[in-house]
């Protein structure tokens, strides 16, 4: 790959990596068993290597080019309206968990859930910020 490494790019990776949580937290926390629980942890544990060995050289390449300061600028502000909404959920869940006495599970499932859709939220801000140039 010679193209360039965007910081858009890497924004959009971290969906891959809040989408491996949401998987390893499910490993840990389930309470059955199948018998097909052994492949998808294999699958996933592998896809994990390897996406962590592809993506090392671009995290490389993407540190020793130059920066985007605008695109900075938007993830910062990105970022600023992230926070808000993630405390915002992050009370809701914290008092549905005192309301309804919810188990710890899931509101652990609650919590993974809300960085995954965050992640894809902010990832989705930073792109219509971007692309329009504010």
């Amino acid at each position: 790959m010679k193209s360039k490494v965007t910081l858009k790019e890497k924004i959009g990776t971290q969906i891959i990596y809040a989408g491996l949580l949401v998987c390893y937290y499910w490993m840990w926390a389930r309470r059955d068993w199948h018998t097909y629980y052994p492949t998808i942890q294999n699958t996933i544990f592998i896809f994990t290597i390897l996406f962590f060995a592809m993506q090392a050289s671009r995290i490389r390449k993407y540190s020793k080019e130059e920066k985007d300061e605008l695109a900075i600028q938007n993830l910062r502000r990105t970022d600023a309206i992230a926070l808000k909404i993630m405390v915002v959920a992050v009370i809701a869940i914290a008092f549905a968990c005192a309301v309804t006495c919810m188990e710890g599970s899931i509101a652990g499932y609650a919590l993974v859930g809300l960085i995954f859709v965050l992640t894809i939220i902010r990832f989705l801000i930073f792109w219509v910020m971007d692309s329009k140039g504010v």
